[in-house]
């Protein structure tokens, strides 16, 4: 008996207290996946065609340094959603990112809640205030970081 992914995404952190009928559309565009540790998601320059809701484990975004490797910039686990890509032509990954551990996710397809969103401007309105929190938030952390990185060089 194949169960539906919906009262996993009502409950997420990004999509609680959506209506209803959104997150039925949504669900419509989710998929389980599970990555191995070290199994990359997406790498630089990919396509963006998916973005993750982590429901276990962790995951790095890095920043490859040509001849020294990645250098991690973000870890994100349990409850956290990750890429944005999807959202803005030309839809191009600008970061890798790979499981540090075993990880599970719901992978949203871009294109088909794009097309929903196209359909529905009130479920577009809705995912569009929530990517604003979301990167809002991301952006306060990663000044954060940086001030941690650079600030001490009195």
């Amino acid at each position: 008996m194949q169960q539906t992914l919906e009262p996993y995404l009502a409950e997420h952190p990004f999509l609680k207290g959506m209506n209803s009928h959104h997150v039925e559309l949504i669900t419509g565009c989710a998929e389980n996946r599970r990555y191995n540790p070290g199994e990359f998601l997406y790498r630089e320059g990919d396509e963006a065609t998916h973005f993750y809701f982590i429901r276990h484990g962790r995951l790095a975004q890095e920043i490859l340094r040509p001849q020294k490797g990645g250098i991690v910039i973000q870890t994100s686990g349990p409850g956290d959603v990750l890429g944005w890509a999807w959202l803005f032509p030309p839809h191009f990954r600008n970061l890798d990112c790979r499981a540090v551990e075993l990880t599970r996710v719901l992978a949203l397809d871009g294109v088909c809640l794009r097309e929903k969103c196209e359909q529905d401007h009130e479920l577009g309105y809705e995912i569009m205030k929530r990517f604003a929190h979301l990167m809002e938030q991301e952006l306060e952390s990663m000044r954060l970081r940086l001030l941690d990185i650079y600030g001490n060089n009195d």
